[in-house]
């Protein structure tokens, strides 16, 4: 008898979440690794001496870079390092997206299997030529491919000069600093470690990983596109290089809605860095000042992934951070002043994050309902942690918060489908709808194993946009304009990026979640560097590409 008031409230809780609106559209994710053709496999190059780079690799990133209208898939990989040895060195991997959810490697014939040790990737049309280059961010040099738009790459690192020496690599993120129509390059760096300041921690008796703060940290690299196919480093002269910091994940976005674009770069054990552009290319650090540098007990964290997004739907770009065990993934809210409020604990994003090491992330609408969503990768990177602490574990699984709407969040992971009782020791993570059925899928990099491909399985009959930009005096791919889409009383605000979340790339192409709306009413491009489009009446449930200058209030194609 003492159960049957909470049996009945129980009863009362499963049939409003049935009867609620949109319930039924529930989101599923299902794994369809084995389906796809992916092999690849990654590889932290460890030796068992503990090397601090083990534990950060690797991103990942999505893009097209066919221009054959679906989305591929790029992996980063590891390397040997001292100590260790490999029968054949392991390499990064382009797998092409042939339709179907199969997926071909063709990375030997795109010569893009570096065999550096990979920790981040950006995508971005850094010579305007209308396909899409890559760059990676190392331990040891770095490399930026030209794509010849030919289904081939050429390694340009030394003519572009975007090499960046010896460092322990992290995010990097393509952006316009300068609204001048080129894409610079910004390279977030990690800490100053070297095989012979090498450290190893012990727990308990037992071998560990040490922290950032076992190594000084390092300013990051600004690079500025010269127009010529070459790149000139102003870290110096821009202000980046006056800050010393422990870079992991980063985005560069408008957090003040000024015009610009600002960087955001988590950090390591240290107060995160908001570098605030005065729209000609020169930095101010603003972190303490936003609000974004430390979490609502004024702390700081272990900032891993960064990205940011309109969770609440009032044209203002939020931002959300994962971060190491015993701190929460951190969503703020933009205040719409310059200044951001941690509401984590109100909202419910925290989801069950304190107990896990958090990384990749996406603010993303699974379910087309007009709201963004939280992804959340989780793993641990003490792969003996079981031995010296029992609140945690070494393989974890992901996890999923749902936008509920009204500044609320609630965690769907156990029943967001099979896909997400995936337990591994997740890094990176991107977004794109893999398969163009109108909603969004998910590729996670899981350390020391093969990936996770996700696909959403969204049911019911919600509808959808998937906006590219193509840009002419801005940017070819748009990045960092704004794109505001109005279906009935549902307005939603986003920015285009180039590098986000745990140094990955995803997301050049916007997708907008419409509900039960049928078409757009009205859609408004805000591009970088100036000049508007707007088009009306845009029929949802498809793809559009809006070239810059091409309408002006009227019906889209």
């Amino acid at each position: 008898m003492r159960n049957r008031p909470s049996r009945v409230m129980g009863l009362v809780a499963l049939l409003g979440a049935i009867l609620a609106p949109g319930r039924a559209h529930g989101i599923r994710l299902v794994d369809v690794t084995k389906d796809t053709g992916i092999s690849f496999v990654h590889t932290d190059g460890s030796s068992g001496q503990r090397y601090i780079v083990e534990t950060v690799s690797a991103g990942i990133a999505l893009f097209d870079y066919d221009n054959d209208g679906d989305i591929d898939i790029y992996f980063l990989n590891g390397a040997p390092l001292k100590g260790a040895t490999a029968k054949t060195p392991p390499r990064n991997a382009l797998y092409r997206n042939e339709g179907g959810w199969k997926f071909v490697d063709v990375t030997k014939q795109a010569g893009v299997g570096d065999t550096g040790y990979g920790l981040g990737v950006a995508v971005g049309d850094y010579d305007n030529d209308g396909d899409r280059d890559l760059y990676l961010n190392n331990y040891g040099a770095n490399v930026l491919y030209r794509n010849n738009g030919n289904g081939t790459f050429s390694d340009v690192t030394t003519q572009a000069r975007v090499a960046n020496g010896a460092k322990v690599g992290a995010g990097a993120c393509f952006l316009d600093i300068d609204k001048d129509g080129d894409l610079d390059l910004y390279v977030a760096n990690y800490v100053d470690f070297t095989y012979e300041n090498h450290q190893v921690a012990r727990f308990n008796g037992y071998p560990a990983y040490v922290g950032p703060l076992n190594y000084e940290g390092t300013s990051d690299t600004l690079y500025r596109n010269e127009g010529n196919g070459m790149f000139a480093d102003i870290s110096v002269a821009s202000g980046i290089a006056a800050h010393a910091g422990t870079g992991m994940g980063m985005v560069c976005a408008d957090y003040d809605n000024d015009g610009d674009t600002d960087v955001f770069v988590g950090n390591d054990v240290a107060g995160n860095s908001i570098f605030e552009n005065d729209g000609a290319g020169k930095f101010e650090e603003v972190g303490l000042l936003t609000g974004l540098a430390y979490d609502l007990a004024g702390r700081p964290q272990g900032t891993m992934g960064v990205d940011c997004g309109d969770y609440n739907n009032d044209g203002l770009l939020d931002f959300h951070v994962t971060s190491y065990q015993r701190d929460w993934a951190t969503l703020y809210r933009n205040l719409g002043d310059g200044m951001f409020e941690d509401v984590t604990r109100v909202t419910g994003a925290g989801g069950q994050t304190f107990a896990h090491v958090t990384w990749g992330n996406g603010l993303v609408d699974f379910d087309n309902d007009g709201d963004l969503d939280i992804f959340i990768s989780c793993g641990h990177l003490h792969d003996n942690v079981d031995r010296f602490d029992r609140t945690t574990s070494y393989l974890a699984p992901n996890q999923l918060m749902e936008n509920l709407g009204d500044e609320k969040f609630a965690n769907i992971s156990a029943k967001a489908g099979p896909g997400m009782g995936v337990v591994l020791s997740s890094r990176g993570a991107g977004f794109g709808d893999l398969d163009n059925d109108g909603d969004v899928d998910v590729v996670i990099s899981n350390s020391r194993r093969g990936p996770t491909i996700l696909r959403n399985d969204m049911g019911g009959d919600r509808h959808w946009l998937g906006v590219r930009l193509l840009g002419v005096k801005a940017n070819r791919d748009g990045i960092g304009s704004h794109v505001t889409v109005i279906a009935g009383d549902l307005k939603q605000f986003a920015e285009v990026h180039s590098g986000r979340g745990y140094q990955s790339h995803s997301g050049l192409r916007l997708h907008f979640g419409l509900g039960d709306h049928a078409k757009v009413d009205r859609l408004e491009v805000q591009w970088l560097g100036g000049g508007r489009d707007v088009l009306e009446n845009i029929p949802a449930d498809r793809f559009i590409t809006i070239k810059q200058g091409q309408s002006s209030s009227r019906q889209a194609p």
